[in-house]
């Protein structure tokens, strides 16, 4: 008699009539549960939004509006001045991510398949930027954007101070290298054969195989500026020049709650519709890694 894999049910249980209809209600509730985890802070802070100041703060609190009032978000995207805010957060993620996605992979492809002198040691170093704590690193960036070395310029109030820190991703970097350590070394000598050179390889070959780790690093090189508060708060004194993350804060003095709540929820809609757009790719990014290509 061979033996199986052990499950919390009997596949002879679960042949049953009264066993598989057990199975999938104690499934459904389960799936129900999570789902109502994640769903209910996001239709809490919709219809928060949309109750009366009053209500909101109401104990016990009503889980719909009594009245449903739509002045809280219109009140948001005119008080609050979000398009500009908004505006200027996708100006800040966008340069971050294209220049970040340009040096980190150039960096990686240099590390996994050229092998430069001292190539490990370089590595090293990179990964040993992980170990320091990001809190440590804020003053020291701070005065160096402030005084560019060698130009003396300042970058404050200026994108390019979120810019071009974020390219240093040290983790993003080592991600894309783990993945070009994966692509066969036979793909690569098979283009030199065809004549193709370094950076033709690496636009023609490389990159289209590795549209599924590419979608990763993108998703978290959009995700960490549009959440960032602290560096951006201390890179832009100008209230204009400022992202929704730190504007929401600034100007959230003497404003309403319902009137906040809706900006939030204005806020948070990019990255949802990201997450939902990227998501194939967010899991191929995943998967990937662990497959030998």
């Amino acid at each position: 008699m061979s033996s199986g894999t052990r499950t919390l049910v009997s596949p002879l249980t679960l042949a049953r009539p009264r066993g598989k209809a057990l199975y999938w209600t104690v499934f459904m509730a389960v799936v129900l549960l999570f789902a109502l985890a994640f769903l209910f802070p996001v239709y809490w802070m919709v219809t928060g939004a949309m109750k009366s100041p009053d209500e909101v703060t109401r104990t016990p609190p009503t889980l719909v509006p009594q009245a449903w009032h739509l002045s809280g978000y219109t009140d948001a995207w005119d008080l609050m001045d979000l398009p500009t805010h908004l505006w200027n957060t996708v100006v800040q993620a966008a340069g971050a991510w294209l220049l970040q996605l340009v040096f980190c992979t150039a960096a990686a492809y240099a590390l996994s398949k050229l092998k430069p002198a001292f190539g490990k040691v370089i590595l090293g170093g990179i990964l040993a930027t992980l170990m320091v704590p990001a809190q440590a690193l804020v003053v020291p960036k701070y005065l160096t954007v402030a005084d560019l070395p060698l130009i003396h310029t300042s970058l404050l109030n200026d994108p390019l101070g979120i810019w071009l820190p974020a390219v240093a991703n040290a983790f993003n970097l080592y991600l894309l290298k783990r993945f070009f350590d994966q692509i066969p070394r036979d793909v690569l000598e098979a283009a030199e054969i065809d004549g193709a050179g370094r950076l033709r390889t690496l636009w023609s070959i490389v990159l289209p195989m590795s549209r599924p780790v590419l979608g990763v690093v993108s998703i978290f090189a959009l995700v960490a500026v549009w959440q960032d508060f602290l560096w951006p708060l201390m890179v832009f004194s100008d209230t204009d020049k400022q992202p929704i993350s730190v504007a929401l804060v600034q100007l959230s003095q003497n404003i309403q709650l319902t009137v906040l709540i809706a900006a939030m929820v204005i806020a948070s809609i990019p990255m949802v519709l990201m997450f939902l757009v990227f998501q194939r790719h967010i899991i191929a990014g995943i998967s990937a890694g662990s497959t030998k290509g």
